[in-house]
């Protein structure tokens, strides 16, 4: 039997995916007439209860993932979308949705979580949004194509380069900085890194600014150092961007010859300024290096720390335990306001900055450790005691079971939870409660506009206290 292709179908959108796209499911009558088959779509670009249609290549097949021809009935949410690559680049997905549609989105989003988990989705407030959704981010890292352009990855494809005239989720000071490499790429005719083929030269640019100091790092990766043949176009790039770029303190090229797609370095090359950038966030400054991680949309960032302040109540007698510290985001506000505060974080380099953060903000009550966070929480309560305030802040993944029980074991009397993923916050905050905890407030906060995360600040008391 010949195989039928390209059909025409009505989709009715039910929800959104992890990624913001447009699932749908059509019940078709098979070719034997038996029982009906279920077709699942992913439909990028389309929002909840609207009805598309889609054409679909082998409809036969159990899933699909289609573009929508036509959007037959508009969720009243949706907008045109004002950047010229928002159908094809991968930086964000929901420019077609209205900003207050989105985070209304993100509060159902993480009350679901919530309610899954059996704890109580009345107690998350409306997501704080921005004021201005656009623009938002202090870092980028651009790609560049194996013929020289640069630009971020094609939705769902990333062996695809799009290459950008601009980009309204980037700092406009990091954008003209990326077009200004752009240019020199193609001046010089200088060739991208190709994945599959493992050859070329540049693979990545990362853009930092601190919207707080101005100051702007240009970081390229590169296969092969910036001398010999290379010397040349290195010298002119240095003169082209420390003379139209006088914000630019930190110019540097890193040597990656490694298969994985990473931002990495083996070799680091400083072209011009120093090696890090100073940034601030709550009156506190901070050095951030290439590789620091530090929260990308320093506004929003601000009010995780002075929700976490708020909640965490900390009280000039008190001892806190920081678990996965980073560079001393959280660290820093909260030493200023106790007894003692230790900070542990598995990344070295990170504890390395937080140590030195610390003594640049005159804090001298800190202790850092580099462990993980189940072996470290072991041994900073022998060295350090136990905490009254214990703040966390794991990776998406979370925290997990045996890091939370160790907490619950720990008895903090209060404890505030930075997340940004409302599943893995709900699963951990579920350990907790055997062990005498209240969950008392949750407050999302969007920091990715236009994408599909959201952060949140939460916090959990010890009933007897």
């Amino acid at each position: 039997m010949t195989e039928i292709k390209n059909v025409t179908l009505v989709a009715e959108i039910d929800h959104v995916d992890d990624k913001g796209n447009g699932q749908a499911v059509i019940w078709r009558e098979s070719d034997k007439g038996n029982n009906p088959r279920k077709l699942k779509l992913t439909i990028p670009q389309t929002l909840p209860g609207e009805s598309v249609e889609v054409v679909v290549d082998n409809p036969d097949k159990r899933r699909r993932k289609v573009m929508p021809q036509e959007i037959l009935k508009a969720n009243p949410d949706r907008t045109d979308a004002p950047c010229p690559h928002f159908e094809r680049c991968g930086g964000c997905v929901w420019q077609h949705w209205s900003y207050a549609g989105q985070l209304k989105h993100k509060t159902a989003k993480l009350k679901a979580a919530l309610n899954g988990e059996g704890l109580d989705p009345e107690l998350v407030r409306d997501t704080i949004g921005m004021d201005d959704p656009w623009h938002y981010r202090n870092k980028m890292e651009f790609t560049f194509s194996p013929e020289g352009e640069i630009g971020l990855h094609e939705q769902g494809n990333f062996r695809k380069i799009i290459s950008l005239e601009t980009c309204l989720i980037a700092g406009k000071n990091m954008v003209d900085g990326m077009l200004e490499v752009g240019d020199w790429v193609k001046e010089f005719g200088l060739k991208g890194y190709d994945k599959d083929a493992h050859e070329g030269l540049l693979r990545h640019l990362m853009v930092r600014e601190s919207f707080a100091t101005g100051e702007m790092m240009l970081a390229l990766f590169a296969t092969e150092t910036p001398d010999g043949e290379l010397a040349f176009a290195v010298e002119n790039l240095v003169e082209r961007i420390t003379s139209k770029f006088p914000n630019v303190k930190s110019l540097l090229w890193l040597v990656n010859t490694d298969w994985a797609d990473r931002t990495q370095s083996e070799d680091t090359h400083l072209l011009a300024g120093r090696d890090f950038i100073y940034d601030e966030m709550a009156g506190y400054r901070y050095r951030l290096w290439f590789d620091t991680f530090f929260q990308t949309n320093p506004l929003q960032a601000q009010k995780l720390v002075e929700l976490a302040l708020e909640m965490g109540k900390p009280q000039e007698d008190e001892k806190m335990i920081d678990l996965f510290c980073g560079v001393g985001t959280f660290s820093l506000p909260f030493a200023a306001r106790v007894k003692e505060l230790a900070g542990i974080e598995i990344v070295e380099t990170s504890i390395e900055s937080a140590k030195r953060n610390a003594v640049d903000n005159d804090l001298h009550n800190t202790t850092f450790l580099a462990r993980d966070a189940r072996h470290g929480l072991d041994e900073m309560h022998e060295r350090f005691g136990f905490a009254d305030i214990l703040l966390i802040d794991p990776p998406r993944c979370g925290a997990g079971g045996k890091v939370m029980r160790r907490i619950g074991r720990a008895k903090p009397k209060r404890i505030v939870y930075v997340s940004c993923k409302p599943e893995t916050f709900a699963t951990d905050v579920a350990e907790l409660l055997p062990f005498g905890y209240t969950l008392q407030t949750v407050q999302p906060v969007d920091l990715f506009p236009h994408t599909v995360h959201v952060e949140l600040v939460a916090l959990m008391s010890r009933v007897d206290e």
